[in-house]
């Protein structure tokens, strides 16, 4: 049965989205079965995996809203699977308040996808609200995501305090699955620090590659492209590849 693993950290800007594309994509190439769900309303994910979300039939919205089977809403890539996300999932957080059991609704539509999967990845959107919680309801772990700068572990606190809620009233199974170090600047003392400070608050739990500031990185996205297609030699695609490989290990 696959893994279920919810990218997650309330701050914006801290490679998440980059993280969950450019790991599904890095896997699939390994030749695991990976599924990227964009639960994020901002649907970065999706584009950023070659979907055109004008062109879907379904999104992840009719999937926790409307009941529609989730297997219906995957649309395939040559990078990974997706269920991709839409404008439509700004409102779900509204409409799941009134809904039973509204913090299991996603946790119940991936269900059936988990024997056909290695491991699918929760892009969650950068709040710790309704749709996070879904996502942490769903997850057997969580990736968090760190950028190498100051402030970078503010917040954190509370992102821990929510997991330990989650786990002791939602999800028992819910764990730290790993922590990834995120725009790291090698020529810096200060990332250096960062990186130090981080691995100290978690410790075993920090990934052995650090993904570095990369223009290609960056520049992936408006192609439509995962990094790793977009340019297989750039420093970023190199580093995700790595990270893959540390998370097969794990698998």
């Amino acid at each position: 049965m696959g893994k279920i693993i919810a990218i997650v950290n309330q701050k914006g800007g801290v490679g998440k989205t980059t993280t969950a594309v450019n790991l599904t994509s890095a896997l699939t190439e390994l030749g695991k079965k990976v599924l990227l769900c964009d639960f994020d309303p901002q649907a970065n994910a999706t584009s950023g995996m070659g979907v055109d979300k004008r062109k879907i039939k379904y999104s992840v919205y009719d999937v926790t809203i409307n009941d529609v089977p989730a297997r219906d809403a995957v649309v395939q890539t040559q990078y990974g699977h997706v269920l991709p996300s839409s404008a439509d999932l700004a409102g779900a957080a509204v409409e799941l308040i009134a809904q039973n059991h509204r913090e299991g609704k996603l946790d119940k539509s991936l269900h059936a996808l988990r024997e056909s999967y290695d491991v699918i990845f929760v892009d969650c959107p950068p709040s710790l609200e309704m749709l996070t919680l879904n996502g942490l309801c769903a997850a057997d772990g969580i990736l968090v995501p760190v950028q190498c700068e100051y402030f970078a572990l503010e917040g954190l606190s509370d992102l821990m305090s929510t997991l330990r809620m989650v786990k002791k009233r939602l999800n028992p199974r819910l764990e730290i699955f790993g922590v990834a170090l995120t725009m790291y600047d090698g020529r810096t003392n200060f990332s250096n620090q960062v990186a130090q400070e981080v691995r100290r608050h978690f410790p075993g739990k920090v990934f052995a590659t650090v993904i570095p500031r990369n223009v290609r990185l960056a520049e992936a996205p408006s192609h439509g492209l995962p990094v790793t297609a977009y340019d297989r030699t750039s420093r970023g695609a190199e580093a995700y590849r790595a990270m893959a490989k540390e998370i097969e290990r794990k698998l």
